[in-house]
């Protein structure tokens, strides 16, 4: 009997949400994976018609525009592109945006730009990483300095995920230089028509090539005190941080989806190639190792639907999800490396699958919180 992978999450209900997500999936993203790869983004139209079906921001309330659903919900949409290699819509970070505005906004910030974010008629970024400022969140440049009415922002941002395609960011910024934590603010900057905003380049990665990470760059940018996230300022360290079990629970997510991926592809590829005169599945190093991988995966489905499931709950807390994060990313990077090996030299090739998860996975240990940063939330936990 094969081993079930299932998430222990599922009903009915995301059955039939499932199916829809991989339609789409199928039929929108992976015929123009190839073209993204090399263009460096998806282009507007795919969040367009993501939006449209509800895809995006399904687990926001609908009086704010959203599908009305919860974490499950996104989980399948980040499953299901995930286990295929498909990294160039970066939706995690698209609803981690939206969160921050429903968690923190004020009551007309949500009404303005929740509705817009669901629908895909903005794409949504977060610019916290600058040149000199990566993990030390505090020690971020960039000012924002109110005068009147307005906020007015310089500074420069790197590593920014959706950052060539972004219409509105969320810009982490001094507004206090005094302070360090209680310094930062966000600030909602709306990119169409904005003068002294630029995007720099879309950098040039080890992985996710269809994904359009960018440098942007703030020039006396005005930006409205009303866009001001919360409404007071100081407030910005903090509102980051209560946020993390959500992103890191995604991150968890897509680790687990990938080491299934994986899995299903080389167990397809070694039951094909021949060698030596049997199937590679039929060697028995192969199936050792095709056990051990196995196993992970089954264990990582095991925490990640643990942290899901307490993630839906409001019990999850950020120990635990620094857990998921540093281990299931830790995992993924050398389950996808024992799959790729048993490809032989075709894993290396860009044309498989498998060659693409492995160059992308090596930034699940990075991004989201470094793996070392993991281990130091957990350690003060312990």
């Amino acid at each position: 009997m094969p081993i079930d992978f299932r998430p222990s999450w599922m009903d009915e209900d995301l059955d039939t949400w499932r199916a829809t997500v991989r339609r789409f999936v199928e039929a929108e993203m992976l015929p123009h994976d190839e073209e993204a790869r090399k263009r460096g983004h998806v282009g507007h139209a795919l969040w367009r018609k993501a939006g449209a079906l509800g895809l995006l921001c399904a687990d926001i309330p609908a009086e704010y525009g959203g599908g009305d659903g919860d974490f499950r919900h996104v989980a399948v949409l980040y499953d299901e592109m995930s286990r295929r290699a498909l990294t160039g819509m970066n939706a995690s970070v698209h609803s981690i945006v939206a969160h921050y505005i429903l968690s923190h906004g004020t009551e007309a910030q949500k009404r303005k730009y929740l509705p817009r974010l669901a629908s895909g008629e903005l794409v949504g970024a977060i610019a916290m990483t600058e040149p000199g400022a990566g993990s030390d969140l505090q020690g971020v440049r960039t000012r924002a300095v109110k005068q009147g009415g307005h906020y007015v922002v310089n500074g420069s941002k790197t590593f920014i995920s959706n950052g060539f395609l972004a219409e509105l960011v969320l810009v982490v910024a001094k507004t206090d230089p005094e302070q360090r934590a209680r310094g930062m603010s966000i600030l909602i900057v709306e990119t169409e028509g904005c003068k002294g905003y630029r995007v720099g380049r879309v950098l040039d990665k080890l992985g996710l090539k269809g994904q359009d990470t960018s440098e942007l760059f703030f020039d006396d940018v005005q930006v409205p005190a009303e866009n001001l996230l919360g409404g007071q300022e100081g407030q910005g360290f903090f509102q980051l941080m209560s946020d993390l079990p959500y992103e890191r629970t995604i991150i968890g997510v897509i680790a687990a989806a990938c080491m299934e991926g994986a899995l299903e592809a080389t167990l397809a590829y070694t039951r094909e190639r021949q060698a030596f005169g049997k199937p590679l599945f039929d060697m028995q190093n192969t199936r050792f190792k095709l056990a051990e991988v196995a196993s992970t995966t089954k264990a990582a489905r095991v925490f990640v639907d643990h942290c899901v499931e307490r993630l839906v709950a409001g019990t999850l807390d950020t120990t635990t999800a620094s857990m998921i994060k540093l281990w299931a990313s830790e995992q993924q990077a050398k389950v996808v490396d024992e799959c790729l090996q048993l490809f032989g030299g075709f894993g290396y090739m860009n044309e498989y699958m498998i060659a693409r998860m492995y160059a992308d996975a090596r930034i699940q240990r990075i991004y989201g919180g470094t793996s070392e940063i993991m281990k130091e939330v957990i350690a003060r936990g312990l």
